[in-house]
């Protein structure tokens, strides 16, 4: 047997639960959420990373749907909610695909099934509007992580790509993480500054995971986990998940994004649009200076430091698609997980390191943050707190 072979055969019984993809966002940008335009039951590989025929050729069994939204979006927690509405069509249009999943039982009934779990996580702190009703009203929805911020600050806690400001986060920051601990909502510490992680670590009293994030020590990016904090998890009990986006995982992609990125801004863009006339001036930048190409060598070795510093009960993928201009050769879209568990297989991981990997540890994680949520609930009333109470 092949280990590509051994890749598929292994993920027809532990499919991967992929921490992040922005689907969502792109159906906003691309046709404003007009599914019969971007009908992800058939091919549509012209336009996005994602589609059902393509997950299932990549054995994914669970999805974290990304409802993201921008940071300077006029109404972040309407358009939130509009991102929320537009995962909530998706599976009521592809219900023989598409399971809805707030648990971890959820997750492995689907897989039972043979269908993808799918969950959501808020990308950003923003989308809260520094309420925590709202944080509550995003759980009732079914929102099952948060990512504390993106690129930018919020008020009470900092971003890894943005200038420091609160120091890591503010008490209201901390009573953010304790009440997202007491609803079982997943604090995920993708996106920001190290100084974040550390504090929210400290502050956790559950699980914590970064949906979609690398290796500092292997690529030099603050979108990434530096060692200290990778050596933390295992005391936590959470997890990392592996990102392929090239800028993040490749040292050279990260120098030449920098000058895309600022040829993008020279030309009327913001750098994470993915629009058909933005990714016209992508393009003819990248004709006049080719991209450096991350492959499937490239997020292995990442997992490979990872595993040797978190350990391999620490571990989980989170491709982040639909969210990113480009990807890795061999990882071009959702397809591609079995070439990873593939290179994986070659470099002697085996095959019970991979269904932790791909199945067993993210759903262990959302299982414990379920039960440490129990017991906060026993002990703990809704927290009220309001930014201004706490940081003055």
């Amino acid at each position: 047997m092949t280990s590509q072979e051994a890749a598929r055969e292994l993920l027809r019984e532990f499919p991967v639960v992929d921490g992040h993809n922005d689907l969502p966002w792109a159906l906003r940008e691309q046709v404003r959420y007009d599914l019969d335009a971007r009908d992800i039951a058939a091919d549509q590989s012209v336009h996005l990373h994602t589609d059902i025929p393509r997950l299932r050729a990549g054995g994914v069994g669970a999805q974290y749907w990304s409802v993201y939204v921008r940071t300077d979006a006029p109404d972040p927690v309407a358009a939130t909610l509009e991102q929320i509405d537009c995962v909530r069509q998706l599976l009521t249009r592809h219900p023989e695909d598409l399971r809805p999943a707030l648990t971890a039982a959820d997750m492995e009934a689907a897989r039972g099934e043979g269908r993808i779990a799918s969950l959501m996580g808020a990308e950003g702190g923003h989308s809260i509007a520094n309420s925590l009703g709202t944080l509550r009203g995003l759980y009732g929805l079914g929102v099952r992580y948060m990512t504390l911020t993106h690129n930018d600050n919020v008020d009470w806690a900092d971003s890894a790509t943005d200038e420091p400001k609160a120091g890591g986060l503010t008490a209201f920051g901390r009573e953010v993480v304790r009440e997202m601990n007491r609803l079982g909502m997943l604090v995920d510490l993708s996106h920001v500054a190290a100084t974040t992680m550390r504090d929210a670590l400290d502050a956790s009293s559950a699980p914590v995971i970064f949906s979609h994030s690398s290796a500092r020590a292997v690529c030099d990016h603050p979108r990434n986990v530096p060692d200290d904090v990778l050596e933390r998890l295992p005391a936590n009990g959470g997890m990392a998940m592996v990102t392929f986006v090239p800028k993040f995982v490749l040292q050279a992609a990260v120098d030449w994004t920098a000058e895309a990125d600022e040829n993008m801004r020279a030309h009327g863009f913001h750098h994470l649009d993915t629009t058909a006339e933005a990714m016209k001036v992508h393009r003819a930048f990248e004709e006049r200076h080719p991209r450096p190409v991350a492959t499937v060598s490239t997020v292995a070795d990442h997992l490979d430091h990872m595993r040797e510093v978190a350990g391999v009960d620490h571990l989980g993928i989170g491709g982040d698609y639909d969210g990113t201009a480009f990807t890795p050769d061999g990882l071009a879209d959702v397809s591609g997980y079995p070439n990873l568990l593939a290179e994986l297989l070659d470099r002697g991981w085996s095959k019970a390191d991979l269904a932790k990997l791909t199945w067993k540890n993210a759903v262990r994680v959302l299982d414990a943050a379920e039960e440490v949520a129990r017991g906060l609930q026993a002990t703990r009333s809704p927290s009220n707190a309001r930014i201004d109470d706490l940081d003055g």
